[in-house]
């Protein structure tokens, strides 16, 4: 097959897809609905920096992923709603149509896939480990961490345990129910390693300077993108994703990450 061909066929996979959605979903109902309604209803777990974080002090939720909310919300022309979840309980609160979206860290995931749709991503994510800095030597690789003496603490229902059940079968797991305090549990020798986002690992090592270490963040174990989580409707879809795309590139954008991700 000539290289001329084999891009043609490679461009019509790729574009098929979409097409055929396009053609057997055009949606539109649910997009309707939130404007009609004038709320956009958005699931969130808050506990989840810098993405999602409900404030014990204000009661309010913050955090990048919130601030995109709003501005989805605005660019709909309609008030936002956050609708605390759970991870544990995403999938059923998403299923059961409680909200319109899910933000706040979403990874994307064929099984999530499955249940909706997903915007175009907005961050390029992996999983690797964090660990006190003394022993951060140890924890390195998936071998290295699944030994019987490893203490590993994940926090429940989400990618972080599953890819912990994949790849952990002589170190002892331990669930921690608190995703906001689990990192104490480490930095105060309760815990061993997590092995969570690189993003999520990077933004702790600030947090705990020179007690806690993000392990080689920059080449995660594996690989994993962040993006919205859409009820299927694809008008829904292609709304939300024009707007997560001239976003991105606004002065708004570069001020909301200036502000939780550095």
């Amino acid at each position: 097959m000539s290289s001329r061909v084999r891009c043609l066929v490679l461009a019509f996979l790729l574009l098929a897809p979409a097409a055929y959605a396009q053609t057997a979903a055009p949606g539109g109902a649910l997009l309707d609905e939130i404007i009609a309604r004038g709320v956009l209803r958005v699931g969130s777990t808050g506990d989840y920096k810098p993405f999602t974080f409900l404030n014990p002090a204000t009661k309010e939720f913050e955090g990048i992923d919130i601030d995109m909310a709003a501005s989805l919300a605005k660019a709909l022309g309609v008030k936002l709603e956050i609708v605390k979840t759970a991870w544990p309980t995403l999938m059923a609160d998403f299923t059961s149509g409680k909200f319109d979206a899910a933000v706040g860290g979403v990874s994307v995931s064929l099984e999530r896939q499955k249940k909706g749709l997903f915007t175009i991503p907005y961050m390029v994510d992996g999983k690797t480990p964090i660990a006190r800095c003394a022993d951060k030597d140890k924890y390195a690789t998936v071998a290295g961490i699944d030994q019987a003496a490893t203490r590993v603490i994940v926090n429940p229902g989400g990618t972080n345990e599953k890819f912990a059940r994949d790849n952990f079968k002589s170190a002892p797991i331990a669930v921690y129910n608190d995703n906001v305090t689990i990192f104490d549990q480490i930095a105060g020798d309760k815990a061993d390693v997590m092995v969570t986002d690189a993003s999520e690992t990077l933004l702790q090592q600030k947090l705990h300077p020179g007690v806690l270490c993000s392990l080689h963040a920059e080449k995660p174990f594996n690989f994993s993108e962040k993006a919205y989580w859409l009820a299927r409707d694809y008008a829904f879809k292609a709304f939300a994703d024009q707007w997560l795309h001239i976003a991105i590139e606004s002065k708004e954008y570069q001020a909301m990450s200036d502000k939780w991700l550095k």
